[in-house]
């Protein structure tokens, strides 16, 4: 019997924290050069993203554009770190479930601005996700970002 196109083989745990790992790596890295090509090689080709404000985006190359377009602006590009708060591996459904922060830079007073979502990443093979969905409460995320925007014009 051959295997079903598009569904990867399965993924063990330790392929799954890997790649995971490495995913953190080119995010941070990401987030320091501005460069976001290396971090969007670890999806297939053909993946979706799904994020709550800004909606779905189909294809490694729509993601790429996506998120460089994004941190380039405020606030995006002032997330300085993204920090994993948790994670949890499910090798037998290939997923890992993520908490990660999403640290903007100091805003002139020391005080920390850290608004979380949870990414949830689907195994797609070869050390690659073919999905990911963001969860996060828009409004307080929204929130949290506007406190930011505020302690940091008050220190301008």
């Amino acid at each position: 019997m051959s295997p079903t196109p598009n569904v990867p083989p399965p993924a063990t745990r330790s392929e799954l924290e890997t790649t995971f790992a490495e995913f953190v790596r080119r995010a941070d890295e990401a987030a320091k050069t501005g460069d976001w090509t290396s971090w969007s090689e670890m999806y297939t080709d053909d993946a979706r993203l799904v994020e709550p404000t800004y909606g779905e985006f189909l294809g490694r190359a729509a993601i790429l554009e996506w998120m460089s377009s994004t941190m380039a602006t405020s606030p995006g590009a002032d997330m300085v770190a993204f920090p994993v708060h948790w994670h949890v591996v499910d090798d037998e459904r290939g997923v890992v479930v993520a908490r990660f922060g999403n640290r903007l830079r100091d805003p002139g007073d020391g005080s920390v601005h850290e608004p979380c979502n949870l990414a949830v990443l689907t195994w797609g093979g070869d050390g690659r996700w073919a999905s990911e969905e963001d969860v996060y409460d828009v409004n307080r995320f929204s929130s949290e970002v506007m406190a930011w925007i505020a302690a940091r014009d008050a220190h301008a």
